[in-house]
């Protein structure tokens, strides 16, 4: 087991230097005159080298990406350039309030998509007909415009939920919850159509196996060879699909929190590409860089211990 975690380790690490990489030659490219947009149109070209020599970018790329990867592995991702906060400040602020939407979102889909699944599998009839129902519509339907129709019917027309906003859980567990209830569904409908339908055919298949047939001749009781035995055999391929919903959470997050005016890591993070702001960029790939590492992590321990040939290879 100890081998196993230090491989998909090492494998993060690969991943994120890789993602880094990439990333701050991507942010090079494209961002322009920093400097100039710093100090405005008005500044004069003196002040604007002076400026750019202050922040490192007059010295080759490699140079700079050295240094931010020395100071990086120290824990320092420096300050941002336009606010001139530090980096992990401004992160960490930002951090807690985008994990509640996602990990949120991620608790709800695994508990509906299990419960419809195994449902659909199991029941049948209009049970089924729903939750194919939900997948043509968490597919057809973009994440942004249900968004927008929970506001309009559930916070503006109802005035159940607050339309905007964010109230962290420690001031206020029930302002907390107003604000993240609309969010977390916009976010979790498409996740609900992709897990809900991998359960259903993982159950459905499990169910056709002889061992089930075994299992009930011997008189055990439905319920207990449905969540004992063929659940967990089916729990594996949905958790991959779990994983890569998370993934997806974590850039999808972005869109809702514009449209929920959510201040979490998307708001932070659009401001900061487009102004090229390197340093706050670099921190963002990191911190969800390292988030994602993880929770695959996380996951596959999860398939490894639901069935150990996950483990041995």
């Amino acid at each position: 087991m100890i081998s196993f975690i230090v491989k998909r380790l090492l494998t993060g690490i690969v991943m994120l230097a890789a993602i880094t990489t990439v990333g701050f030659t991507l942010l090079y490219l494209g961002g322009g005159d920093i400097a100039r947009k710093i100090l405005g149109e008005s500044a004069d070209a003196q002040t604007v080298a002076q400026k750019a020599r202050e922040l490192g970018l007059d010295r080759p790329v490699l140079m700079q990406y050295g240094d931010w990867v020395v100071h990086a592995l120290t824990g320092d991702f420096g300050y941002s350039w336009f606010s001139g906060q530090t980096v992990s400040a401004a992160i960490i602020s930002r951090l807690s309030v985008t994990l509640s939407l996602v990990i949120g979102t991620v608790v709800v889909v695994a508990i509906v998509s299990v419960v419809l699944g195994v449902l659909a599998a199991t029941k049948r009839g209009w049970v089924d007909k729903l939750a194919q129902l939900l997948a043509v519509l968490g597919h057809a339907i973009p994440g942004f415009l249900f968004a927008v129709g929970l506001v309009l019917f559930f916070a503006l027309a109802l005035g159940w939920f607050d339309p905007t906003g964010y109230v962290p859980f420690t001031e206020s567990p029930t302002g907390w919850l107003k604000t993240v209830t609309l969010p977390v569904i916009a976010l979790a409908l498409g996740g609900i159509a992709n897990v809900t339908q991998q359960i259903r055919g993982a159950v459905i298949d499990a169910l056709r196996n002889d061992y089930v047939r075994t299992l009930r001749s011997r008189g055990i009781p439905e319920r207990t060879v449905i969540l004992k035995h063929v659940l967990r055999n089916a729990a594996g391929p949905a958790l991959a699909v779990l994983a890569v919903i998370f993934v997806g959470l974590l850039g999808g997050a972005v869109i809702v929190e514009q449209v929920f005016a959510i201040p979490g890591l998307g708001q932070v993070a659009v401001q900061a590409t487009t102004q090229g702001d390197i340093p706050l960029v670099m921190g963002l790939l990191v911190a969800t860089g390292v988030i994602v590492i993880v929770f695959n992590l996380l996951v596959d321990l999860a398939q490894g211990w639901l069935n150990p040939k996950v483990r041995l290879s």
